[in-house]
């Protein structure tokens, strides 16, 4: 591995580099939510129902922009951390400089082309009246900076393709100090409300990207700028991971705005208690979502250097890890699910649903985190499109349908009852795939370079799925 100084990750137990990586993804990541928690609670705490409903519409169209840069940052982890179990910093360096590029060229597209339909999109949703105007309002301030958030998000993927776990957290925990610094002091102090937390929300964008930035070009060095030749040549590859990517993140938006909309009909009161779930689920269960992240660059690196038998080894760790991890929080949630609601100043509709969430729904993260686990194999593997199929499987057939039957039978906790359920079996399908395509690999990434130099070890040249350590 000597050829490889960069590829952490072919090296050394695989389950200690599952609990680093997540480990410290989490506490970012955590944070972000746990302010985007402590921005709604803020909201909440004004007393006004039309305000904590018009943040909860707007944090499900927020959500498909989040989903966008998301498929973006798995694209640029995959191609970086792919290069680098190669053993090839300096095209590691082009990569990461031209897929930047990109991801601020596709994102300011997004952000511009959907602009003008901000209203008619959250009226989709189910926003109305004086909800819908504050919904809007706030959209109009926040979407604006969808580019700086996906290209800061780009930089973290690249530092977690490095394996730089701890500046990766950094870049996450920085914005959130930084919104949870502003926050009370705009929502309060200078009474902005809902505005105050939309600029809070912007200027955390930016110290992420600053961060972001940092991490990527002063400490590691990772950023070269492109030719026009070598952009071009690095927009195919790039897409190729990314716009399936995209299109398996923004299933997961589409999902909850079905929910969203079929939670609706039962009044702001209800659609106040599915934005405290909402914040509820990634701060509950972000080690889940920083997982799927972290197993990416494992994945990736060990991909490239072809050692094939870590790659079922990661897929093993992680799934332990999610078991374990949804058992404790699982068991936390159902034991202050009264507390949790009375924190949020929930009663009525919004009270009954957040504690059915707590005490019932929660436990189906454990296929949820299969599913992330999968997609990252999937993503990181060269098979981008399973995990579109797989995504907008549960998002659709895995959703619309259960949440309609709940919906009937049991009002809005039988919506949430048919979101959980539907998580069953598309996450252990997605697994049982995953495994077999490792198990099924014969050859590197398909990106059209091998995944290692053919040695006598090589699990790609022997036929065996030993790995080296």
């Amino acid at each position: 591995m000597s050829g490889r100084p960069d590829a952490v990750f072919t090296r050394g137990p695989v389950l200690r580099h599952v609990v680093n990586m997540t480990a410290t993804a989490s506490v970012g990541l955590i944070a972000v939510f746990a302010v985007d928690a402590l921005n709604l609670f803020y909201i909440s705490r004004l007393g006004v129902a039309e305000l904590a409903a018009a943040v909860g519409f707007a944090g499900t169209l927020m959500f498909f922009t989040t989903s966008i840069s998301i498929g973006l940052t798995i694209a640029v982890s995959a191609l970086v951390a792919r290069a680098l179990g190669r053993g090839e910093r300096k095209s590691a360096a082009a990569i990461a400089g031209a897929a930047m590029a990109l991801t601020l060229i596709a994102s300011s597209l997004v952000a511009m082309v959907t602009f003008p339909f901000l209203r008619p999109l959250l009226a989709l949703l189910g926003a109305t009246g004086v909800t819908l105007d504050l919904a809007t309002s706030f959209m109009q301030i926040v979407h604006a900076s969808s580019p700086v958030l996906a290209v800061g998000m780009a930089a973290s993927g690249v530092l977690r393709g490095v394996g730089d776990a701890r500046r990766a957290m950094y870049v996450t925990l920085g914005a959130a100090f930084a919104a949870a610094l502003l926050d009370p002091l705009l929502i309060f102090v200078l009474d902005l409300r809902l505005t105050g937390a939309a600029v809070a929300t912007v200027v955390s964008r930016l110290v992420l990207l600053a961060i972001g930035f940092h991490g990527v070009v002063r400490v590691h060095g990772l950023l070269a700028r492109p030719d026009r030749s070598a952009f071009l040549a690095r927009s195919r590859p790039f897409f190729a991971i990314a716009a399936p990517a995209i299109l398996t993140q923004i299933a997961t938006p589409v999902g909850n705005a079905w929910i969203t909309r079929a939670i609706a009909v039962y009044g702001d009161e209800a659609v106040a208690g599915w934005a405290v779930i909402g914040r509820l689920v990634p701060v509950a269960f972000g080690a889940l979502f920083a997982l799927s992240g972290a197993v990416g660059p494992i994945i990736g690196q060990n991909a490239g250097a072809g050692l094939t038998g870590r790659l079922r080894e990661t897929m093993t760790a992680s799934l332990k890890f999610i078991m374990i991890y949804v058992a404790v929080v699982w068991a936390a949630l159902a034991l202050f699910a009264p507390q949790i609601a009375g924190l949020f100043g929930a009663s009525g509709a919004a009270e009954r649903l957040i504690v059915f969430f707590c005490v019932w729904a929660a436990g189906s993260f454990v296929f949820n985190g299969a599913l992330f686990v999968a997609n990252a194999a999937f993503n990181n593997l060269g098979f981008a499109t399973l995990s579109t199929l797989f995504n907008w499987g549960r998002s659709t057939l895995g959703t619309i349908p259960f949440v309609w039957a709940g919906g009937m039978i049991a009002g809005a906790e039988g919506v949430l009852a048919g979101w959980g359920l539907g998580a069953v079996v598309f996450g252990v399908g997605a697994i049982v795939v995953a495994l077999r395509k490792i198990d099924s690999v014969a050859g590197g990434p398909p990106d059209g370079k091998p995944a290692a130099p053919p040695t006598a070890h090589s699990p790609f040249t022997s036929g065996k799925g030993a790995t080296a350590s």
